[in-house]
């Protein structure tokens, strides 16, 4: 393996460390309700620089959400992966929606308008509630 190789090895596994804090942190702020989350993104501020390529956070949430102790749905799943992306130094938005027949909500991550942690049909299928 190349030190390339090793290098980004080791980046994604502390992103796969720092998404399994932010499932945590997530769960400490469900306990005041869905406001807390709400405040808790609506806090996160992009940082200057563009460090970490969004294809890497959303493999390092996806990873931790395999070892987290709880099982993990798609608002805390994409909740983690917007404040790591914020983090990152990307405008990543957390976008919330539904449909109303058959009633189904969802919650995805949206990078310059594009779906980046889930399938891209969810923008025509969902009315949004919500953008974060």
């Amino acid at each position: 393996m190349t030190s390339q190789g090793i290098r980004k090895g080791v980046r994604l596994a502390w992103l796969t460390a720092y998404a399994a804090v932010g499932l945590a942190i997530y769960d400490a702020a469900r306990i005041a309700g869905f406001a807390g989350v709400h405040t808790w993104i609506a806090r996160q501020r992009p940082r200057a620089v563009r460090s970490t390529p969004p294809a890497d956070i959303v493999w390092a949430v996806d990873e931790a959400c395999v070892w987290y102790l709880r099982r993990v749905l798609c608002l805390q799943r994409s909740a983690v992966a917007v404040w790591l992306m914020r983090r990152h130094g990307l405008s990543a938005h957390l976008v919330i929606g539904y449909r109303p027949v058959p009633f189904e909500s969802h919650a995805w991550v949206e990078l310059d308008g594009h779906v980046v942690n889930d399938r891209p049909q969810y923008q025509r299928a969902f009315t949004v509630l919500d953008r974060l």
